[in-house]
C-alpha cells in the first residue's frame, strides 16, 4: 500500500502523520527517498502500467502535502545543517530519544560553523503545551517550518514565529526553551545570529 494508506486514523490524522514523518525524514541524517506519488499522498501503490493519480491534486489535503514536500526541499537546500555533516557524528546530537510516553523525538543538526537546526517531532494527536527542549546555544530560534501550519492542512498550533533560549540546562545542553508542540507534527527551529 502507499504510505498514506499504511497510517491509522481518519484522513486528518493520516495526512498529519505523513507530514510529521516527512519532516522527521528530511531532518534526520541520511538521504530522503519518496517513491512516485508519495509526494502528494497517492492512495494506491504505484504501478508501472498506470499514470500517477494526479487528479488527487484537485483536493486540498493532497495539494497541502505536496506544498509541504516542496517547502521541505527548499529548506533542505537553504539549511547547510541538514546536509553539510550528514555522515559525521559532529553534525548530529540527540536531544530526546527516550520520551516514549509522549512519542516525542528531538534532535539537532549542525553545519560546518556550528549553526544549529533543531527538529522536534510529536507522533501523538495530543498538543504538548510548555514542552521543554534543550538548545545548543543562547539566542533566538526562528520557527522555520511547522507541519501543523494551516498552510499544510494542520491545526495551526505553533510558537509565534520563534522561541528564545533560557540559561536552563536541559537534555545535555546548556540552554533550553518551553515550546508548544503541535499534534502529529514536526517543527524545525533555526538558531539566529544576534544583530
Amino acid at each position: 500500500r502507499s504510505l498514506i494508506e499504511k497510517i491509522p486514523g481518519d484522513d486528518w490524522q493520516k495526512f498529519a502523520t505523513l507530514r510529521a514523518y516527512y519532516g522527521f525524514m528530511w531532518a534526520h541524517p541520511g538521504k530522503q527517498l519518496l517513491f512516485m506519488g508519495n509526494e502528494f499522498a497517492q492512495r494506491h501503490e504505484w504501478q508501472h502500467d498506470y499514470s500517477l493519480d494526479w487528479h488527487l491534486l484537485q483536493y486540498a489535503p493532497h495539494q497541502q502535502l505536496q506544498q509541504w514536500v516542496t517547502d521541505l526541499n527548499q529548506c533542505y537546500r537553504q539549511c547547510p545543517a541538514l546536509w553539510q555533516r550528514d555522515g559525521e557524528g559532529s553534525g548530529f546530537a540527540w536531544l530526546d530519544c527516550t520520551d516514549a510516553a509522549d512519542s516525542v523525538l528531538a534532535f539537532c543538526r549542525f553545519d560546518d560553523h556550528g549553526n544549529a537546526l533543531v527538529a522536534v517531532c510529536n507522533f501523538t494527536p495530543a498538543v504538548h503545551q510548555g514542552y521543554r527542549i534543550g538548545l545548543p546555544k543562547a539566542g533566538h530560534y526562528r520557527e522555520l517550518l511547522n507541519s501543523d501550519s494551516h498552510f499544510y492542512g494542520g491545526s495551526d498550533v505553533g510558537n509565534g514565529g520563534g522561541i528564545n533560549a533560557e540559561a536552563v540546562p536541559w537534555q545535555g545542553m546548556q540552554h533550553s526553551a518551553m515550546i508548544n508542540l503541535p499534534p502529529l507534527a514536526t517543527v524545525y527551529f533555526q538558531w539566529q545570529e544576534s544583530d
